[in-house]
């Protein structure tokens, strides 16, 4: 499968799920478990020249199940394990709430984009479900979809790119062994 180098400037994660094991509702951060292969593809992210994000829906806060502070916490946790990443971006908002930024919608993508100077077209977005290539789409990203247990087939079946890890999909965005 053809690779996106060189042209991609920023790589956005799905957090839970894709970055970090999904604790559903976690506020505890040291239930924060890293996923196989994510310091790993990160790290050679970073070290190809490429800007790193996460945007992430938390529909925990509307539903008064975590604070922002339990999420920040988390979200410190993961950026002491894995980061520091360049911009993180969340959605506090329940699924009925009709904001802008809750994926599948392109807000978060494109803010996150915005801050990090770079154009949504030089960006890929991955994550574990339909929502995270949805929201890619929308911003006029691209999209790396990494199953789990979660993820449904006809997700998968949808998605443009499909790869079984985390390193996986960075071997789309730098292939193993390429210098920028």
């Amino acid at each position: 499968m053809p690779h996106f180098q060189p042209d991609v400037l920023a790589v956005l994660f799905d957090r839970d799920g894709t970055l970090i094991a999904d604790v559903p509702y976690n506020g505890a951060p040291e239930l924060v478990r890293p996923m196989p292969t994510a310091a790993a593809a990160v790290g050679r992210l970073r070290e190809s020249g490429i800007r790193v994000g996460v945007v992430s829906n938390q529909s925990g806060i509307a539903r008064g199940l975590l604070s922002h502070g339990e999420v920040r916490r988390v979200n410190a946790r993961v950026d002491e394990l894995l980061g520091p990443f360049d911009v993180w971006r969340i959605c506090p908002h329940g699924p009925g709430d009709g904001c802008a930024c809750r994926k599948p919608r392109p807000g978060m993508v494109l803010s996150a984009a915005a801050e990090l100077g770079v154009p949504p077209a030089r960006t890929v977005v991955i994550g574990d479900i339909g929502a995270d290539v949805e929201a890619a789409r929308a911003a006029g990203a691209r999209a790396i979809l990494v199953p789990t247990p979660v993820t449904r087939d006809a997700e998968r079946l949808a998605a443009p790119r499909v790869a079984a890890t985390l390193s996986e999909a960075v071997d789309l965005v730098v292939p193993a062994g390429a210098v920028r």
